[in-house]
Order: C-alpha cells, then structure tokens, then sequence
C-alpha cells in the first residue's frame, strides 16, 4: 500500500481496499454472486481444488461458488489481518461459528480432541464446551493451571481477556508460554486490534464476534479469526464443508465498521473511564469490574493491553431484585444482551449470556453488565443515577 508503516487510524480506512482503483471503483464493491465463471475446464478444476483445500484463487482462476470463496469477504478479512498484524484472517458467520471451526480443525480434524479452556470465558463458548458437541473433551481451568491441565491428545488451549462478564485480564505470554507447542486462541472481542493483539503476545489465533465492536452498528452477524496463513488453510476447508461463510452484505458492513474503529473504541472507552468511576462511589455498588480501576496482577494494560476498553460490570448491593429494578428502569442504555455498538447496552449476564454456565462458573445473580456506547457520558451517569434510586 505505500512504502512506510502506517498508523492503525490509517489502515483502518485503507487496509482491503487495494484492488478498487484496478476495478475503478472508489467505494467497495458487494459481490453477491453465488457462482462464477470458469475460464475452462483444467482452471476451473483447479481452482475449485484450492479453494476446497483451504487456499486461495489460483493466479487466472475463478472463485467457483460463494461458499468456497467471496471478493468481498476477503477484502473485510484483509483489512482485520492487517489490523490484527497477521498474515491472513477467516470471516465466518457469526462468532460461535468461527470458534466452531477452530476447535474442528485443530482438534477432531486433527484427532487431537482434548480442549484446555481457561475460566472465565464467554457463555456461549463455555456451554459449548461444556456440552461436547463437537465430540471434544474440555479440562476447564484457571490461568495457572494450563501447563498441568495440557495432555498429549490436546488440540487446543482456548482463553479470553478481557474476560466476559468481570472483565478480568489475563496475560497471553503467560498462558501461551503454559501451553507450548499447542496454539492458543485468544477472545479478542472485548479489547479489540485497537487495544490488543494477541498475536504479538503468543497466541496462533485472535477471534472475534465481529457482531460486536468490528461492525459496531448492531446491524450484522459475523465472526472472524486471524492467523497465520497456514492456520487460515486448516479453517477455509471447515468454512466451506459446513457453509458458514460471511455474506458479502455482512462483510460490507463489516468493512464499513471497521473504518470507525478506532474512533469508537476510543470515544466509549473515555466514557466507561467516566462512568466507571462515577459507579464505584456509588453506596448502591457493591464492586466496579472495569480495568480502569481493578487490580492487574500481570501487568497487562500498558503492555499487552492499550487501554481499558469500554465494558464494565457491577455487582449490586441489593442483588438480584436491584439488577431487576436497575435493568427495567433506565431509559438510555437498552436492556438487551450483545455489545460493542454505538448504543449502550444492559444485561444480567446469569439469567442471559451466562445462563447455560454450570456450577461456580456462572456469575452471581447480583452482576449486571454494561456496554458503553457513544451517549454523553452525563446521560448515562443520570440514566444509572435512576435506575439505582429506584
């Protein structure tokens, strides 16, 4: 793109966009075919086998059909890789569908089936571990423990930081040290490649529900991990067996949303500092969960993590009755699961995302988890000043 670093500001409207001043066009461009022309039979068979195998367009060949491979999906995982600062990134679906395809391929595929995941982790991703569904075995842990919870038959060591919903943080390099030869996958979704990525830090893989911040409008579903490209070869096959690929509409507004990153993250992050604080005072609060002002034990944020970010939870001193009271009176944040987008957002993480987590995993009925949007941080603050007085 130009013979100079460039700033992530810079990358985030540039990066992907490399091929439209070839197809003259300025803005990107929405391919939605399901089928392509094949220039003969020996290309178009070749093609296909590339595709199907994990790799990309041979030089001269077709893209074949949109499960294999789409123009405007690459184009939005081109801009997250480089943002990411690896070498290839695989757009999926939804984020449960990209972690799907991680723990195929680098486990059942590989018939390694053992899984490592490191507490706590998101819902979603717990419950489908938990449940085994993708014929895996877990050994759930904590972060000091997966050097001796890592077997032979271990595929892959999964973590998040920060973690959802208490937002603690983690060391990758710590864990990642723990697990050795057996990569590590990195929920990246809270800090996003604007504050973190975990690629520098250890990790193989940085996954993302691109739902949340990376489309940041709460208007599509996606997930997507970035890798080296030889990861990215193992994931391509499991995207098109099982159909999961981004729809180019999907990934045009994911492109779009990525543009503003870096923007956003930083607005909703000075104002979660704002409110944070604001909470932590109040005689209604139990406990403030938000890096900003918790304890960081491995050193995190300055190093590996750029910034607090723009989640935060509480623990509430009248419990679940006052998380009930508090979710169903403010006006300005949405009572409603998911996060990342321009709007605030509320939740109880036991009774919504969290609720299939067994046992201590879950967290406490008296949390309440909070997205910061991009509202005046006075709004919220007397938005929750209600909710908490009622």
């Amino acid at each position: 793109m130009t013979d100079f670093p460039m700033s992530i500001d810079t990358l985030a409207v540039h990066a992907g966009r490399e091929d439209l001043a070839a197809l003259g066009v300025h803005a990107l461009p929405i391919d939605l075919s399901t089928t392509n022309p094949l220039p003969d039979i020996a290309l178009g068979g070749d093609s296909y086998e590339a595709l199907a195998t994990g790799g990309r367009p041979p030089e001269g060949g077709s893209a074949v059909y949109a499960r294999l491979w789409n123009p405007t999906v690459a184009r939005s995982e081109a801009r997250l890789a480089q943002l990411e600062h690896a070498e290839a990134a695989v757009a999926f679906a939804s984020g449960m569908a990209a972690l799907s395809a991680a723990i195929l391929a680098l486990t059942t595929a590989s018939g390694k089936r053992h899984v490592v995941a490191v507490r706590p982790l998101y819902g979603g991703t717990d419950h489908l571990l938990a449940a085994g569904l993708l014929g895996t075995e877990v050994t759930f842990c904590s972060t000091d423990e997966v050097r001796d919870a890592c077997r032979e038959d271990t595929g892959l060591v999964i973590m998040e930081t920060p973690a959802n919903p208490t937002l603690e943080l983690v060391s990758i390099s710590h864990v990642a040290t723990q697990a050795g030869d057996v990569p590590l996958l990195v929920d990246n979704t809270f800090a996003t490649p604007i504050l973190q990525n975990p690629l520098d830090h250890g990790a193989a893989l940085s996954m993302h529900s691109a739902t949340k911040y990376l489309g940041g409008h709460g208007d599509v579903i996606g997930g997507v991990i970035a890798c080296s490209e030889a990861y990215a070869e193992r994931l391509r096959p499991i995207r098109a067996i099982t159909g999961a690929i981004l729809h180019p509409l999907g990934a045009y507004l994911l492109h779009r949303g990525l543009t503003t990153l870096p923007l956003r993250i930083r607005a909703q992050q000075e104002t979660a500092q704002r409110v944070a604080t604001w909470l932590q005072a109040h005689p209604a609060v139990a406990e403030v969960y938000y890096p900003g002002l918790n304890a960081d034990p491995h050193g995190v944020l300055g190093t590996q993590m750029m910034g607090s970010g723009a989640m935060l939870a509480v623990r509430l001193v009248g419990g679940i009755a006052a998380a009930e009271t508090l979710t169903s009176t403010v006006s300005v944040f949405t009572h409603a699961v998911s996060l990342g987008g321009v709007d605030s957002l509320i939740e109880s993480p036991a009774a919504l995302t969290h609720r299939p987590v067994a046992g201590d995993a879950k967290p406490g009925a008296d949390i309440v988890r909070m997205s910061i949007g991009l509202e005046s941080a006075d709004d919220l603050i007397a938005d929750l000043e209600r909710g908490l007085q009622a």
